[in-house]
């Protein structure tokens, strides 16, 4: 499994576009062939830092994603609001502990 991490800072007056623009297309995201999980995140202590995480069958299905039409939409509708270049990493995961019971 792929795991891609994403570091987005943004111009505060862009923060709610974007957070539109991942409201109407997170399931499609989270849809595209071989993501299995999709999650975004904001900085407790600078809100206009925000996180996505997805996991990935592998890194075919994560480069079929960002050559996809979808991708491209999205992409194009959030860069512009940016205010530092975004960052990405992509890592293997390799512990994962589960919730405990209650």
């Amino acid at each position: 499994m792929l795991v891609r991490i994403v570091k987005m800072s943004f111009k505060p007056e862009g923060i709610e576009d974007f957070l539109s623009n991942f409201e109407v297309n997170k399931n499609k995201i989270r849809n595209s062939p071989g993501c299995q999980l999709l999650e975004l995140y904001r900085d407790q202590n600078d809100p206009s830092v925000f996180f996505t995480y997805s996991y990935w069958e592998n890194e075919d299905a994560l480069n079929e994603y960002r050559a996809s039409t979808l991708f491209k939409d999205v992409w194009q509708k959030t860069k512009v609001h940016f205010n530092a270049k975004p960052v990405a990493w992509s890592v293997d995961k390799l512990v994962s502990l589960p919730s405990k019971s209650k």
